[in-house]
Order: structure tokens, then C-alpha cells, then sequence
């Protein structure tokens, strides 16, 4: 089964709770086509179909559910969690979920993610690549990976569309273009250097567009890490590839290709960041796995996001 692994859904009702607790960025989710209404999941199916895509494993990031005031995280945590429970169950077919949690509370966070995987059956637990504004390598969420490993669970990451904590991206216009996969870069380094993906075995840590910059700087990381990082025990290049990364990489052959080399084929999943490309760009996300990558991995690859859901076994 074709699984896109990096694909997103906000009810509006969702949206309009964010709002409410002072969320001021909601406004690019709207018009888009990623609503919970009859047309916009007919169409949805419809491009997907066209596409050659059989399932779809939904997140609300970067909409995540983290305020700092405990409650609000919890309330906007659980309806975001309810609201996924109710479209998968309604379309099995086409969609699972990976859960939100109301951090960085912790304990309500364990709670929801036990809520999540065991009660409504989610494929895992997708998180952003810092918590308002703290690296998720900090020993604080070390319980949370923790309770994945030791359940085998998946992460998700996204970025948080948080300029990378940069002015220099914040006031040049580049949250997304730039500021994004720098986010997906730091995040995957924070984990490597902390050794997240090594102490944590069973869990499966998957990052959204190849990992940004990750493919171009391993070897880099692994030359400066005596001097800068000496305490860490093992090299960035072989600490990539205890992990996974989705192939959104808007139509760009050779970063699949690079990625591919740095981490190998087996570490990438299909990604499409739906909506964000839909029509002739949801196809191209498809296809040009072809051009960059053997026929044999191009498929292997499509279909490797299946090992992800609940039923996998």
C-alpha cells in the first residue's frame, strides 16, 4: 500500500480553539483543501487517486497544541486526537493519524499519548521540531521517548515555523523556504547529539523533508564533532541512519538522491505535505521518486510509510 507519511487535516473547529487560546498563525491553514467537510475530502481522494496514493497518515503540526497553560493544551490536544479518531474511523482506508500532545506538560502529554495509541489506535505521535521554543533534545521529554521506545511507537517531526529562532529568517521573508528545513536540520541534530536514536532503539524517529540540510552535512558534523561535541559516542553519519526521513522534497530529484546516499533508500518514506502540493504537484511528488532512485527503491520507498500503521503488525 502507497503510504504518504507527511500529510496534514484541520477542522475548523480546531483552528477557531487555537485562536482562542492566542494562536495568531492559523490563517495559511484555511482555503486549502485539507478541511474535514464531504467536498474537501472527496476532492482530497479524488487527487490522491490520480497520484497513485492509497493512504494518507494525518498530523495537525505545525498547529500543535502547546500553551502554556496546561488546560488549553490538554482541551486543544484531545479534540485535535477525537477529531482524527472520527475521520479515521470513518475512512480506514485512506487515513491513520499520528496524535498530538498537550506539551510541554508531561505528565497530561503521557497521558494523552497512552489515550491516543491505545484507545483510539494511532499510528504514533507527531510532534514539531522544538516546543515553544525548547530543543526536543532537552533531558526534559526524555519520559516521552521513553514510553515510545518502549512501546515501539513512531515520532513524527515537523518544524514548528518558528524561523529557526533566527531574526535573520524571521525579518527576510524565509520562514518556510529557509527557516523550515533549518528546523528539520537542528532537531535531527539535537537528537543525534544527545543519542536519542541510539539509547532509543525500538523507537522509530521519522523527519519530514529528507531531513533538510542533513544529507549535505554528515560528514562535516562528523570531522568537527572531536572539537565541538567530544563526549558524543556516536558519529552523526551512522546515527542518521538509525532513523527515517520523508521524501517532501518538491520535485527536486537530487536531494532524494542525496539523501538516499547519506542515509540510505531504506531510511526514506513517501511524503507529500498535502496541501501544501496538490494536483500536478501531488503527482510529481509520486513520480519523481523515479527519477531518482532505481525502479526497485522508487517502489520500496512508496510503500515503506505501510510499516508505520497500527496493523503493520
Amino acid at each position: 500500500m502507497r503510504t504518504d507519511v507527511h500529510a496534514h487535516l484541520w477542522s475548523e473547529g480546531y483552528l477557531r480553539l487555537l485562536e482562542s487560546y492566542g494562536r495568531e498563525d492559523t490563517a495559511p491553514q484555511r482555503g486549502l483543501g485539507a478541511g474535514d467537510s464531504p467536498a474537501e475530502l472527496d476532492a482530497r481522494f479524488a487527487m490522491n487517486d490520480a497520484a497513485g496514493i492509497d493512504h494518507q497518515i494525518l498530523s495537525v503540526s505545525p498547529q500543535t497544541p502547546y500553551f502554556a497553560a496546561e488546560a488549553e493544551a490538554v482541551r486543544a490536544a484531545r479534540l485535535a486526537n477525537d477529531l482524527y479518531a472520527d475521520v479515521v474511523r470513518d475512512r480506514p482506508r485512506r487515513f491513520s493519524a499520528f496524535a498530538a500532545l498537550p506539551l510541554p506538560h508531561l505528565d497530561a502529554s503521557l497521558e494523552e499519548l497512552a489515550h491516543a495509541l491505545d484507545d483510539l489506535g494511532m499510528a504514533g505521535v507527531g510532534l514539531t521540531t522544538s516546543v515553544l521554543g525548547r530543543s526536543l533534545g532537552d533531558p526534559v521529554f526524555r519520559p516521552l521517548f521513553e514510553e515510545l521506545d518502549h512501546r515501539g511507537s513512531v515520532l513524527s517531526l515537523h518544524p514548528a515555523g518558528r524561523d529557526a529562532g533566527s531574526p535573520l529568517i524571521a525579518e527576510n521573508r524565509m520562514r518556510w523556504m529557509v527557516g523550515a528545513p533549518m528546523e528539520d536540520t537542528i532537531c535531527a541534530m539535537h537528537l543525534m547529539l544527545e543519542g536519542i536514536p541510539r539509547r532509543f532503539p525500538r523507537l522509530r524517529i521519522v523527519h519530514a523533508h529528507l531531513g533538510g540540510a542533513l544529507p549535505m552535512l554528515l560528514p562535516r558534523a562528523d570531522e568537527h564533532i572531536p572539537w565541538e561535541a567530544p563526549d558524543i559516542v556516536e558519529m552523526p553519519t551512522v546515527a542518521a541512519r538509525r532513523m527515517y526521513y520523508d521524501t517532501v522534497a518538491h520535485g527536486h530529484a537530487p536531494a532524494v538522491r542525496a539523501a538516499a546516499d547519506s542515509y540510505g533508500a531504506d531510511r526514506l518514506m513517501l511524503g507529500t505535505d498535502f496541501p501544501y502540493q496538490t494536483g500536478d504537484g501531488l503527482r510529481r511528488a509520486v513520480d519523481f521518486l523515479r527519477e531518482a532512485l532505481t525502479p526497485e527503491e522508487a517502489e520500496a520507498v512508496l510503500k515503506a510509510g505501510a510499516a508505520l500503521l497500527p496493523d503493520s503488525g
